[in-house]
């Protein structure tokens, strides 16, 4: 059974933001990532000091914001091409940018009712650079396949 387009370009998205969102509760909390980072820094490099461990700690988790934004902005920008909504990828990307824009403030804002989380705006920041990155790729990915439809035309 094949399911129909529209379920097939949307439903990673929608699964990707629900991941995100699942991601903001405490499971992936400092608290409880640094009980698996912490032990595996020091697996890389016993004589990583605290000061160092603490900021790579940090660095790994920041990065994780950027990926998981790229990675949602790469799935919204599919789903609304594989919609054969034809719009312009200017606007395109615009549009899939405020989405993950709207979705990372909310994100933030439902981390305010977790008590071992807290909201940022940095977060929100990093996750719109994130979302940046992954449109910027889509984009790239999109014009060079432009290119190479319209030379064997």
């Amino acid at each position: 059974m094949t399911l129909p387009p529209l379920v097939n370009y949307w439903m990673p998205a929608i699964a990707w933001m629900v991941l995100i969102f699942l991601g903001s509760t405490d499971v992936l909390s400092a608290e409880h990532t640094s009980r698996f980072l912490v032990p595996f820094l020091h697996w890389l490099d016993p004589r990583l000091s605290w000061p160092t461990i603490n900021m790579l700690q940090i660095v790994i988790r920041k990065l994780g914001h950027v990926t998981e934004y790229a990675i949602l902005a790469a799935l919204l920008w599919r789903a609304v091409r594989g919609a054969h909504w034809h719009i312009k990828m200017s606007l395109l990307f615009f549009a899939v940018w405020s989405i993950c824009v709207i979705f990372a403030a909310s994100d933030e804002f439902h981390q305010s009712f977790v008590p071992s989380r807290s909201p940022s705006v940095r977060d929100v920041m990093i996750d719109t650079c994130g979302a940046f990155v992954g449109l910027a790729l889509c984009w790239m990915f999109a014009a060079r396949k432009q290119v190479a439809v319209a030379s064997t035309s």
